[in-house]
């Protein structure tokens, strides 16, 4: 199935066919951009908890990397990181992994995918939150 979608404020309309499902393609700063929206991750897609590791202890999707913002965890893997490769990012309420998707953009990052709280990307995702 065949859907437009809007990937953030501004964006073009993209068309893609996955599984009958819909997705918001490129990227998005914003973290209420893909709010409601489903998103089909793939085995490929790398998640990313931008989160403080109380916060990630406290419940995270399912196989989700952790790397802190604040820490400095994320700009330190960010150089190691594949700029080729898909990615959907989350935080507490959509602010750090807002600035985590600016910065990946930054440096080069084109399939990345803000999807704001741990509650929305576990909605979006379908991802179970495990502790």
């Amino acid at each position: 199935m065949i859907r437009s979608i809007l990937a953030a404020a501004g964006a073009l309309a993209l068309a893609v066919s996955l599984a009958a499902c819909s997705t918001p393609s490129g990227s998005s700063t914003d973290p209420g951009a893909n709010a409601g929206a489903s998103v089909v991750v793939t085995a490929e897609t790398v998640i990313v908890d931008v989160r403080t590791p109380d916060e990630y202890a406290d419940g995270h999707l399912e196989g989700a990397e952790l790397l802190d913002l604040t820490g400095g965890d994320f700009a330190a893997a960010l150089p190691s990181l594949d700029p080729n490769a898909e990615y959907v990012v989350y935080c507490r309420s959509g602010n750090r992994s807002g600035q985590a998707v600016a910065m990946m953009e930054d440096a080069g990052f084109t399939n990345v995918t803000n999807l704001g709280s741990l509650s929305e990307a576990a909605d979006a995702t379908g991802i179970t939150v495990v502790r």
